[in-house]
């Protein structure tokens, strides 16, 4: 089946292909369907963890947030405290990240950085790459399972420290925290429990401890639930000339991971978790109108590099705590 990609065993495939949900043959508005079907939906996600919406007459990005909020049942979350540049459109509705078309983004679970996540996410694919552009997805559970016993337990143990230093390399402290003021920021970090401290007038560092692991409030599973690949100074996203991390020093660079008691993360554990996600990621060949939700604890998302006009937009609902 071309809509599944990087699988192998037949029963795999089988598996997978129950979270598409071909609704090509309903001529009435994708609007007006999901209304009509709403608590199945829901149950698609809370059984499934995933469910891809194809086929439906999608018009504007005013209906797919119409739509994520009939399916969630309420309004859809503001985008604050980020990680990486977006455009905000209208009703809370999100580009997904803008990096470069020949980044790739590693598996993440959005916000799990953060003491508040969504538990609801809400894919919609406007304009599919040209090639590439697809949006791969990992079972958290599974990456949990299947990392290393001794690792996985330092990390449960110790959790992960991360920290931030915002300005000309990484986002400005403005665009994180959605405003101009200072003591709005610094209100924020006392709220969420993030160490702050203004190196120079415009240069903000903050630090946070959270939790590797946490347990889906739902199911009751286990899963692995942080960013510290993504903030680590190994990762491909972090990674500037050599020169430029001498120059500014490591606790200067835009963002690192450590352990929670401030112990220094090995670039070869990073490595680890890096390939246990790429073992267990899947990819679902995106389709104009495609509706992709996701639980976002249980299952991770990421992007591919691609090539050609991509446009895919993100709404999130049902914030959770811990």
């Amino acid at each position: 089946m071309d809509q599944l990609l990087a699988l192998d065993k037949e029963d795999t495939r089988t598996e997978l292909d129950s979270f598409v949900h071909d609704l090509s043959a309903h001529k009435q508005s994708g609007l007006a369907w999901v209304k009509s079907h709403i608590e199945e939906i829901n149950e698609w996600v809370d059984r499934d963890g995933v469910a891809l919406l194809r086929g439906l007459n999608i018009v504007s990005t005013n209906q797919f947030s119409t739509i994520l909020e009939a399916i969630f049942g309420e309004q859809l979350s503001q985008y604050i405290y980020r990680s990486s540049p977006r455009t905000a459109l209208r009703n809370n509705i999100y580009t997904t990240t803008e990096y470069h078309a020949d980044q790739v983004i590693l598996q993440h679970n959005e916000n799990a950085y953060s003491n508040c996540w969504p538990l609801r996410m809400g894919f919609f694919c406007v304009v599919p790459a040209k090639t590439g552009g697809n949006t791969p997805l990992a079972d958290s559970r599974l990456v949990y399972q299947q990392l290393p016993v001794a690792l996985r337990e330092k990390f449960e143990k110790l959790g992960v420290m991360y920290i931030r230093n915002y300005g000309d390399i990484d986002l400005p402290w403005q665009e994180v925290f959605q405003t101009q003021s200072k003591e709005e920021v610094e209100a924020y970090c006392w709220k969420n429990d993030i160490i702050f401290e203004w190196k120079s007038d415009n240069h903000l560092q903050t630090k946070q401890i959270r939790p590797a692991v946490a347990t889906h409030p739902q199911t009751g599973e286990k899963v692995w639930f942080n960013q510290a690949h993504l903030f680590h100074c190994s990762s491909i996203d972090n990674q500037l000339p050599e020169s430029m991390r001498e120059s500014i020093g490591l606790e200067n660079l835009p963002r690192n991971a450590y352990y929670g008691d401030g112990s220094e993360i090995a670039a070869s554990d990073i490595a680890i978790i890096n390939e246990v996600y790429r073992s267990l990621t899947f990819a679902y060949q995106w389709q104009r109108n495609d509706i992709m939700l996701l639980d976002n604890m249980l299952y991770t998302h990421g992007r591919e590099a691609y090539t050609g006009t991509r446009k895919v937009l993100v709404g999130m609902a049902k914030a959770a705590y811990g």
